[in-house]
């Protein structure tokens, strides 16, 4: 072998070699544009600078590409309805709505009656109940009750309902 042909072989090899590099330089251009646009235009654009300008085209990519990948943005929207869900689920008083907690039977604020105690297991339930859901005793002023009152004297249920609470519980 003269060294002729050994250049000639070393110039073939890394011809080759820079051929696949730029072709490898396209493919993944569009596949990272692809994961982060659903534009296809710019996907194809992106590849396009790629495949004209090669290096300088991907220095260009790499410096106006977006951000973060779909997936990124839809996890990040997901963490962000999360956070605005557990900040919606905080109840209020629907008298002074001011914060108050689940198992509260009375706002501490205003004193306006948010639940009842069951009559049997003593858990917080709320007013409408016929019912406790934890151990299936029947209330006493259950909602069915409170709505004919209401009909009769035309009063709002709840507040008829509140009324009903703080004369049996007095009684």
């Amino acid at each position: 072998m003269d060294f002729q042909s050994i250049v000639l072989a070393f110039l073939a090899f890394s011809g080759a070699f820079l051929a696949a590099l730029w072709l490898a330089l396209i493919i993944w251009a569009f596949r990272d544009m692809r994961a982060r646009s659903r534009d296809i235009f710019a996907q194809i654009l992106a590849a396009l600078v790629v495949a004209v300008l090669t290096l300088p085209g991907l220095l260009i990519y790499l410096i106006l590409r977006p951000k973060e990948t779909l997936a990124e943005a839809y996890e990040r929207s997901l963490e962000e309805e999360a956070l605005l869900q557990s900040i919606e689920d905080v109840e209020h008083c629907p008298g002074c709505g001011s914060r108050v907690q689940a198992d509260y039977l009375v706002c501490p604020s205003c004193n306006t009656k948010l639940k009842k105690a069951c009559r049997s297991c003593g858990r917080a339930i709320n007013l409408r109940w016929n019912v406790c859901p934890f151990c299936a005793t029947p209330q006493i002023g259950g909602a069915a009750h409170v709505h004919a009152s209401a009909a009769e004297t035309g009063e709002a249920p709840q507040r008829m309902a509140v009324r009903r609470e703080e004369s049996s519980e007095a009684a």
